[in-house]
C-alpha cells in the first residue's frame, strides 16, 4: 500500500518540474561550494594574521624580559658602587669632590638606560605601525590574487609588489583598465597616513626592450612606469607629490632568475617602498642637554 502511495505521489510531479528542481539544486550546491572556498581563504588569512601577531607578542615579551634583566643588573651595580664610594670617602682615599664626580658618572648610566628604553619604545611603535599598515593594505587588496600583489615587511620596511600585468600593457607604460582600481585601493590606505613617504620603483625582466615609443631600453621602461604610477596617485587620488619619489631599477634587482617565464613574470613589477621615518631616530640619538 505504501509503495502504491509513493508511486502515485511521484507521478504527480511533472518531468519539467523535476528538471527545474534538479537545476535549482545544482545552483544552490555550486553557490555553497563557492562560499566554502571563500570561507577557507578568509580563514587562512586570519590564521596568518594571528601568527604574525603571536610572533610580535613573543618578540615583545623577549625584549621586556631582557630589559628587566638589564635593569636589575644596573640597580645592583649602582648599589655596589654607592657602597664602595661611601667606604672610600670614609677612609679619605678620595675627596668629597671626587666622590661627587663619580656619583654623577653613575647617574649618567641611569640616563643612558632611559635612553635605551626610549629607543626600544620607538622601535616597538614603528613595528606596530608597520603591522597596522600591512593589515590595512591586505584588507583593501584582499580580493586580488597573491601572485599579482605581494605585501611584506623586511628589516622594518614595508614593501608592496604589484605585477605588471595588473598595471600595464605588455612592453608599455600605458596602464590597463584595472590599474586605477588597484592603485585607488593602495591610495586609500596611504592617504590615511599623511606622514608616510614612499618610493615607487619600476622593475623589468631581462628581455631587451624593442626600441620605440620614445624608449631606448629597460631603464627607460622602468622609469616611465614608475612616473606613470605617481602621476595617477597624484592626479586621480589627490596624493601629495611631496610624499612620493619615482625610480626605475630596470632589470638589475630581480626577485628571482629570468631563465623561466614564471621567473620573468615575477620580476616584472612595480614596487611601493614605505620609507622609514629615520628623522625620528636621529632626534633620539641627539644628546639631551
Amino acid at each position: 500500500m505504501a509503495v502504491l502511495a509513493s508511486f502515485i505521489l511521484f507521478s504527480c510531479v511533472s518531468p519539467k518540474q523535476l528538471r527545474q528542481a534538479e537545476a535549482r539544486y545544482g545552483e544552490l550546491n555550486g553557490a555553497y561550494a563557492e562560499l566554502q572556498g571563500k570561507y577557507r581563504t578568509l580563514e587562512e588569512e586570519l590564521n596568518k594574521s594571528k601568527n604574525q601577531i603571536s610572533n610580535l607578542q613573543t618578540q615583545k615579551q623577549s625584549a621586556d624580559a631582557l630589559l628587566n634583566t638589564t635593569s636589575s643588573q644596573l640597580d645592583y651595580v649602582k648599589q655596589t658602587n654607592n657602597l664602595v664610594l661611601n667606604q672610600l670617602k670614609d677612609l679619605s682615599v678620595v675627596t668629597g669632590a671626587q666622590a661627587e664626580s663619580i656619583r654623577r658618572s653613575l647617574e649618567n648610566i641611569g640616563a643612558k638606560d632611559l635612553y635605551i628604553q626610549d629607543l626600544q619604545g620607538s622601535i616597538a611603535r614603528k613595528d606596530s605601525l608597520n603591522m597596522a599598515l600591512v593589515m590595512n593594505l591586505k584588507g583593501v587588496l584582499g580580493n586580488i590574487d597573491d601572485k599579482d600583489v605581494n605585501i611584506k615587511v623586511d628589516k622594518g620596511v614595508v614593501y608592496v609588489d604589484i605585477s605588471d600585468k595588473l598595471l600595464f600593457k605588455s612592453g608599455s607604460y600605458e596602464v590597463t583598465e584595472r590599474a586605477k582600481e588597484v592603485l585607488g585601493k593602495v591610495a586609500k590606505v596611504l592617504n590615511a597616513q599623511p606622514d608616510i613617504e614612499f618610493l615607487v620603483e619600476g622593475h623589468t625582466d631581462s628581455i631587451p626592450l624593442v626600441k620605440g615609443g620614445g624608449m631606448v631600453d629597460n631603464w627607460d621602461l622602468s622609469v616611465k612606469r614608475a612616473t606613470t604610477v605617481v602621476r595617477i596617485l597624484q592626479d586621480s587620488y589627490g596624493m601629495n607629490p611631496k610624499r612620493m619619489t619615482a625610480a626605475g631599477r630596470g632589470e638589475f634587482v630581480p626577485l628571482t632568475d629570468n631563465n623561466t617565464a614564471e621567473g620573468r613574470a615575477a620580476n616584472r613589477r612595480t614596487r611601493i617602498v614605505i620609507i622609514p621615518q629615520l628623522d625620528q631616530f636621529f632626534k633620539l640619538l641627539e644628546r639631551k642637554k
